[in-house]
């Protein structure tokens, strides 16, 4: 596919289609990694980190606790 770099503030962007971001799951925002290899620009996506609940868990301190939340009578088959 050709496309055109274009110019963004000081810096020049890249425009990444669609079917191009879908294919590599990057979105806004998401983390890549540039490197230039044989005179070409590669573009890497950085795989997002995988947690462990126990790792999760660990991060919960008093000070960042949530309080329950009443989410009001049962409406179905639910088991409390």
């Amino acid at each position: 596919m050709k496309t055109y770099v274009q110019k963004w503030g000081n810096s020049l962007a890249l425009r990444i289609p669609k079917t191009y971001a879908d294919e590599i799951q990057i979105s806004a925002n998401s983390p890549v990694e540039l490197t230039l290899t044989d005179g070409k620009l590669v573009i890497v996506p950085e795989p997002m980190p995988s947690y462990t609940l126990e790792e999760l868990l660990a991060g919960v301190t008093d000070e960042n606790l949530h309080g329950e939340i009443d989410t009001g009578d049962a409406v179905g088959n639910e088991v409390w």
